[in-house]
This record gives C-alpha cells, sequence and structure tokens, in this order.
C-alpha cells in the first residue's frame, strides 16, 4: 500500500478515535514525553541559548527518530502501517479534549459560577484566572480554543501529510516544548529560545490554514477574511495571529486586550475591533463548533492533498512500467 493511502486510513481513524473517545485518560504519550522533557531540563539547564537548543535538539529530534525506527519497523505492513499512524494521530490530535474543557468553562459561566470557571481555565491556558471577570474568561476561553485548534488539530495533520508518523509526533513535541519553555520568564528567556523559535517555524503552515479554513466555515467570510488581513501582524505571535484573527472575524468579536500571565500583564492590540463585540458566554459553544468544523475540513485537505501528491508521483512509474512492458511486446 502506497505511503499516501497509510496517511489517509490511519489519520481518518486517528481523528474518529478522538471524536469517539478524547485523549488517553492514563499513559498519554504526550504527557509521558513531558516528564521525559523536565528531566532533561534538569540536567542542561543552563542561562543560555546552546543549552536550550541542545535540550530542543535531544528531545525533539529523539522524538522524531523513534518514529522514523516505528515506521521503519512496519514498512510492508500495510495493516501495521495504518495501525501505528491511527495510534500516533489519536495520541497527538486534541480536539475533542479542547472542546470538552473550553465547555466546561463556559458551563460554569452559564451557571455564574465564577469560581468554579477560574478553576478550570488554567486547563486551556495559561492566563492568570484570579485577574478575570466572566466576560475575560470567556474571551480566553475563545482565544485559546483558536490558538490550539491550529497546535491540537490543524498543525499535526499538515505535518502528518508531509511526514506520516514522525511528522505528527515530531509536531507534537516541538509544540510541547514550546509550552514548556518557550515562554518569555527570566528562567527560559535565553533557555527556551530555540524551542520558541522552532515552533514558530512548524506551526506557520497550520496556521494559515487554519485561519483559510476558519474564514470558509466561519459563516462571515469577508469579515474573517478583513480581520485577518488587518490585523493579524498586530500579533506577538506570528501563528496566534492569523488564526485569533481569522476567528474573531468569523464570529463577529473582538479577541486580544489586557492579558495577565504568571503575575506579568500584556498590554496586546484588540483584533477585529472595529468590526466585533465584546465575547459573550454563548461564543464558547460557537468557538467550539468552529474549531470542530475546521478540524474536519483540515483532515479532507490534508488527505486529498496527500493522495494527490501520492497520485502525481507514482504516475510517472507507471507511465514508464507501460512503456517498457510495450517495447518488450514489439
Amino acid at each position: 500500500m502506497r505511503a499516501d493511502r497509510i496517511f489517509a486510513y490511519g489519520a481518518t481513524a486517528g481523528l474518529i478515535g478522538d471524536l469517539l473517545l478524547g485523549d488517553p485518560r492514563r499513559g498519554h504519550p504526550v504527557a509521558a514525553f513531558g516528564r521525559a522533557a523536565a528531566g532533561v531540563e534538569k540536567r542542561l539547564w543552563r542561562d543560555h541559548r546552546g543549552a536550550g537548543a541542545l535540550h530542543t535538539l535531544l528531545c525533539a529530534g529523539g522524538t522524531v527518530g523513534a518514529a522514523a525506527l516505528a515506521a521503519r519497523a512496519v514498512r510492508g505492513r500495510p495493516a501495521a502501517a495504518v495501525a501505528l499512524t491511527a495510534v500516533t494521530a489519536w495520541s497527538v490530535v486534541g480536539g475533542t479534549s479542547l472542546g470538552r474543557e473550553a465547555r466546561a468553562v463556559g458551563d460554569a459561566l452559564t451557571a455564574g459560577d465564577l469560581d468554579l470557571a477560574r478553576e478550570r481555565l488554567p486547563r486551556l491556558c495559561g492566563r492568570d484566572p484570579q485577574a478575570l471577570d466572566g466576560p475575560q474568561i470567556a474571551r480566553a476561553v475563545v482565544e485559546s480554543v483558536a490558538e490550539n485548534t491550529s497546535d491540537a488539530v490543524v498543525g499535526a495533520l499538515v505535518w502528518g501529510a508531509l511526514g506520516g508518523v514522525p511528522g505528527l509526533a515530531g509536531f507534537r513535541a516541538v509544540n510541547t516544548l514550546d509550552a514548556m519553555v518557550g515562554h518569555r520568564s527570566p528562567r527560559y528567556r535565553r533557555y527556551g529560545w530555540a524551542s520558541a523559535r522552532l515552533d514558530d517555524l512548524a506551526g506557520w503552515p497550520g496556521a494559515r490554514l487554519t485561519a483559510a479554513l476558519a474564514v470558509a466555515a466561519g459563516g462571515r467570510p469577508r469579515a474573517a477574511v478583513r480581520a485577518w488581513r488587518a490585523d493579524a501582524g498586530l500579533h506577538p505571535s506570528p501563528n496566534a495571529g492569523p488564526v485569533e484573527a481569522a476567528f474573531a472575524g468569523a464570529l463577529g468579536v473582538r479577541l486580544g486586550g489586557t492579558l495577565a500571565y504568571g503575575g506579568r500583564v500584556e498590554h496586546r492590540p484588540v483584533l477585529n475591533g472595529e468590526a466585533g463585540r465584546e465575547v459573550r458566554v454563548a461564543d464558547v459553544e460557537r468557538a467550539v463548533r468552529l474549531s470542530r468544523r475546521v478540524g474536519a475540513l483540515a483532515l479532507g485537505v490534508c488527505v486529498a492533498g496527500r493522495l494527490a501528491v501520492g497520485y502525481m508521483t507514482a504516475r510517472p512509474g507507471r507511465v514508464r512500467a507501460r512503456t517498457a512492458a510495450g517495447k518488450e511486446r514489439t
């Protein structure tokens, strides 16, 4: 079986598994990777970019290498290759858990239980929940759903289409490292520099595809395109900017503004500020539904693209084989 078909069958099965089961409750591979990466950090940490780059190389490179060895071990066995792709995709894609956590915060806000909403918010993002009121929590949830649609679903599918099982596993490793050490705290400003820059690079194609699919699936394509073009560059993140701006336009809301992270305050530009309104609690459910549509479309785009490339690369071989057979008959 060709590699493109293996990806198509495996990625589809993996996303169905995520839809039905969510993340593994015990023994999650991403959690195991996080513990291993934390152990490497304990041994390597220095307030220096070189030490951080070595940390990134060992953790991300080791993950890609291990995934490549696993893929090689099942080469020539289509059923095993599809199963490995499916399990890997299920492990690295987190769309169902993202929606579940977002809805839990939204339900708490709907019930007027602000304390519970603040308690649940850190499972979605690193904001300081005690500094947020109800509308600010709802805005944080919508922003997190938008950004994680790219990080936890679309980006993984893009790299899976490009690199198979190593692409799936490698993207999740890079994204996890960025979440662990890629922020601008005093401890990680230099040590996490390599992880943050690598995550920016790896996330670039998935973020643009996510934004484009939000335009297509959001029901307000002109507003989404307008917000993407006008405001994406204002965001400090080169990948979160297009995604959050497109989601803001598609949902008709304002995102961005003043944020609090671990005791520090950031004043970010407002996305879709002229045309959008303040985020409401009901917008949490709208964002989750948009995220699901974007994820489903991303699967279709990535599978179709991988199959198209596989067909085009296989076709010259078939033409040569037919030509050779014709010469033999003559």
